[in-house]
């Protein structure tokens, strides 16, 4: 895999990463009903990441790549249902409540990831972490006070912490065993939606396929991820943890901002809880960021 040793240059690689990813949301808004097609959205975003991804790899490590899969073991399983999980419950929060929302409970990852680091894994999570988390937290429910006079809303946001926590359980696999190959576990998490997709549509006797226009959606949707994550993983490895938490908010920022901005179409403006809460995530993120200096954490979806 190409490493980058110079950060001056891995810093920009990763924040083109979170803006490629920060692009998801748009492209999800401008589907037509999604909230009525997501299965045949997760079957072709699905198939996307699992081709580009093997791709990736053919020209990587060569003809033998497919011997990763004999090497994910458990804690690939493990992993890649979690981000399996993760994808399906994404599609689930974001048709439901608005965009920000859904992305300010992504951005909760790290702390997700610390809490299961430490009831699985055993690891020491310092005071100055529960801290963070507990701020968070606060944002969290002020966020969903907001959503109190909207039940879809609600539904939302408990699929944005779903998700989160699905993102969570694939870092925490990661962590559990390193020699677990990282790329090899997101195609099989990708395979996973799209059969599972596979299995709900066809005995409800729907069509795997939605029209032209959101298939187009759904496949650059799967592109936007998998190109993100190929950037992230080359430029991660140069930075440290504390650096790249702050660099992953280029998604969440750049997510919000996109749906926002009148010019695209879409002008989904954030409620003032929604805007309390997020600043209050944003804060503790920042302050988690400062306290984990030599702790090299996994992030999203490095």
């Amino acid at each position: 895999m190409i490493e980058l040793k110079n950060e001056k240059i891995a810093i920009p690689v990763v924040l083109v990463a979170g803006l490629l990813w920060s692009f998801g949301p748009l492209v999800v808004r401008y589907m037509d009903e999604p909230n009525l097609v997501p299965w045949q959205y997760l079957l072709t975003r699905g198939i996307t990441i699992f081709i580009i991804l093997n791709i990736y790899l053919f020209f990587e490590e060569g003809i033998n790549f497919y011997k990763n899969y004999f090497k994910i073991g458990i804690s690939g399983l493990i992993g890649g249902a979690g981000l399996g999980i993760a994808m399906i419950t994404f599609i689930w929060s974001i048709t439901n409540t608005s965009a920000a929302i859904t992305l300010l409970c992504l951005a909760g990852m790290p702390f997700i990831t610390a809490l299961l680091g430490f009831l699985f894994l055993k690891e020491k999570i310092s005071f100055n972490v529960w801290i963070a988390i507990f701020i968070a937290c606060i944002g969290i429910i002020i966020m969903a006070l907001g959503t109190t006079d909207n039940k879809g809303s609600i539904i939302g946001l408990f699929f944005g912490i779903l998700s989160a926590t699905g993102f969570s359980v694939f870092s925490v696999s990661l962590r559990w065993r390193k020699e677990t190959p990282k790329f090899t576990t997101v195609a099989f998490a990708g395979i996973f939606c799209a059969i599972v997709s596979s299995i709900i549509l066809l005995s409800n006797g729907s069509s795997l396929i939605s029209s032209s226009h959101n298939e187009g959606l759904f496949a650059i949707h799967g592109t936007l991820v998998c190109l993100g994550l190929i950037l992230y993983s080359i430029g991660s490895k140069a930075i440290p943890a504390a650096e790249l938490t702050l660099l992953s908010l280029t998604e969440v920022i750049g997510g919000i901002f996109w749906v926002w901005l009148p010019l695209l179409g879409i002008n989904e403006v954030p409620t003032n809880n929604t805007i309390i809460g997020g600043f209050l995530i944003f804060m503790s993120l920042i302050y988690y960021s400062l306290t984990i200096k030599t702790n090299r954490r996994f992030i999203a979806l490095n």
